[in-house]
């Protein structure tokens, strides 16, 4: 069979969740699928080395404008004339008409859902605006008219049913995985070069955020805060490709200016390079309002740091018990599971042991097992 397999973004030098997500899928199935052909959909980008074609891999780099002219004209079009048997679109919406049968992936509806969506209709950028927007006008269709809908969670799962009524047997959970690379580093030489390539301090807090509501970056300002004020430890934050702006905003809704002097922003990080801060922070924090996955959670598990996430959406059912989970409305649940998790080494130790016996469960190979799968139970029908 001829599958066709969107990943637009993956050649942008800065890739995020869902990039690296559709990546690992194609790598993976070129190791297990040496049968069917596949054609890889991509706009263009700097970063054309973390794919290579295969005899039965060919890429196919599509130009247009805008992301929706590309996935509702260039995409469609590419997929008639390579005579796809399937088209999977990797990352949350797809062609409102498609000429080939459609697979999707759709790894949250937030946007569709109305105690989030008040949350995050409020801030976020105006890209993240728009993108809500266009996901709200396209994803409602596209369920309807496609074959097989994947998302990443059980949770998910039944978020996507409830919001769509869709049947049972046109849904599927299929967990994300971890990266290889994620494992503790511990040579003192190559981690003293990534303490000095980032000036990471030599001990710190992580938090991986954004400006995306969700990632409740001001929940997290507001109980670092009450950490400094009520231990008189003044650890770092670390935080990556943060907006300078967008966080002195934060910083000053917050209510605790002082923390401002203790936030290092630590730029753009690459995917293959964040073992190196996940070894070297002593609490991962991530403690999100919703999330549909949350790979971080398990990337910093398999590298041995301590984590903090929600007992909210799917995140107790990635971690299970191997996190602190608290409520990331309340800011002083966070606080204080830091400050235990900082004084206790015992509860770090066993929290860190579970951490990779968690971690070890999720794996890319699984997960493009199971989407190729699906592929042909969708073809042989």
């Amino acid at each position: 069979m001829v599958i066709g397999i969107e990943a637009q973004r993956i050649f942008r030098k800065k890739k995020h969740g869902m990039d690296m997500v559709a990546l690992e899928l194609i790598r993976q199935l070129q190791k297990i699928d040496q049968q069917n052909k596949y054609y890889i959909y991509v706009a263009p980008g700097s970063d054309t080395a973390c794919l290579e074609e295969t005899s039965n891999f060919k890429i196919r780099t599509l130009k247009m404008s805008s992301y929706p002219l590309w996935e509702q004209i260039a995409l469609p079009k590419a997929a008639q004339v390579d005579q796809c048997d399937l088209l999977h679109c990797t990352s949350n919406t797809a062609p409102l008409s498609c000429p080939v049968p459609l697979v999707v992936t759709i790894h949250d509806v937030i946007y569709l859902e109305k105690s989030i969506g008040q949350i995050m209709g409020s801030s976020g950028t105006s890209y993240q605006k728009m993108g809500n927007l266009y996901r709200r006008f396209v994803v409602p269709h596209i369920v309807q008219k496609c074959k097989a809908v994947i998302t990443v969670s059980q949770f998910e799962k039944q978020q996507i049913a409830s919001l769509f009524g869709l049947n049972e047997e046109k849904l599927f959970a299929v967990y994300n995985g971890v990266s290889s690379y994620f494992k503790p580093l511990t040579d003192a030489e190559t981690l003293s070069n990534y303490k000095e390539k980032y000036h990471l301090p030599e001990q710190f807090f992580f938090h991986l955020g954004n400006t995306d509501p969700k990632k409740n970056t001001l929940g997290v300002i507001k109980a670092y805060g009450h950490f400094l004020r009520e231990t008189q430890q003044q650890i770092p934050l670390v935080m990556l490709d943060f907006d300078h702006k967008e966080l002195k905003k934060l910083v000053k809704e917050s209510g605790f200016p002082e923390v401002f002097d203790h936030i290092h922003l630590a730029g753009y990080v690459p995917n293959h390079e964040l073992p190196a801060i996940y070894s070297l922070c002593s609490i991962f924090l991530y403690p999100s309002l919703r999330e549909s996955f949350g790979i971080p959670i398990l990337e910093a598990m398999a590298c041995g740091a301590p984590v903090i996430t929600s007992n909210t959406s799917s995140m107790p059912e990635i971690a299970d018990d191997a996190a602190l989970l608290v409520d990331p409305y309340h800011p002083e649940q966070i606080t204080q599971a830091m400050i235990q998790l900082f004084n206790d080494q015992n509860l770090r130790n066993r929290l860190i042991e579970k951490g990779f016996q968690q971690a070890s469960r999720f794996t890319w190979e699984e997960m493009a097992k199971k989407v190729l799968t699906i592929y042909e139970k969708i073809l042989a029908s």
